[in-house]
């Protein structure tokens, strides 16, 4: 039976949520009744909206990382949307911006994920969201994509693991989104919006995936024939 978080009423966690992305799910989940959501970014800014606490997040840093757990001791939904684009060439670029985008994108999600689990001990059910990206399953974008590459393998592996504590991974894949990231690409984009009220509904229907579009849809597709 699926794990389901009801989110009114809920007190959510979303990293690297002031902006694009993170904002858009912030919004998704006030607007379906959420108590508080902690947004995290690493230069916060006070929010004019009492249910919004910004806070200050590296996902790097343990400590951090603890601080929030403590501070946020009572949510049941984190999302770990916070990422860094670096490394574009495994073959050329440096090694310490390739070591920055795993640090980042795989094992910043692990670390907030294990700073938590102590927490969710005195809850019912609680649910992780890792957005992960297309890439993936789509080899060319260096460190990013492997570090999304290693995203989705953990988010798979450890919904096996939380399974029997009623916690619930979600994985959510998605191509170009119209953030600040991709700005630049006259491309096709989705809408934040849309993505968000799509995370939002696995949160509440207990739901493995996210697959947000149809490119998405077409690379998982020839992935897993």
């Amino acid at each position: 039976m699926a794990t389901t978080t009801t989110v009114s009423g809920a007190t959510a966690v979303v990293t690297g949520g002031r902006r694009g992305l993170g904002k858009a799910i912030v919004d998704e989940l006030l607007a379906r009744g959420a108590t508080k959501v902690y947004a995290t970014s690493r230069t916060p800014e006070a929010s004019n909206d009492a249910r919004i606490a910004n806070v200050a997040l590296d996902v790097t840093v343990e400590s951090s990382v603890l601080a929030l757990a403590d501070a946020a001791a009572d949510a049941t939904i984190i999302v770990n949307n916070a990422g860094l684009l670096a490394g574009q060439s495994l073959s050329t670029s440096p090694i310490d911006d390739i070591e920055a985008a795993m640090e980042t994108n795989f094992f910043g999600p692990l670390r907030v994920t294990r700073g938590f689990l102590p927490k969710f001990v005195a809850t019912d059910a609680a649910t992780i969201v890792n957005v992960a990206s297309v890439l993936a399953w789509i080899p060319g974008s260096g460190a990013y994509g492997c570090s999304k590459a290693a995203l989705w393998s953990a988010t798979n592996s450890l919904r096996m693991e939380l399974e029997p504590q009623n916690i619930n991974v979600v994985g959510v894949y998605l191509g170009y989104t119209d953030t600040d990231m991709v700005s630049g690409l006259d491309v096709p984009k989705n809408d934040p919006a849309d993505v968000a009220r799509q995370i939002v509904d696995a949160i509440e229907s207990g739901a493995p995936e996210v697959i947000a579009d149809d490119v998405t849809r077409a690379a998982r597709s020839s992935v897993f024939r």
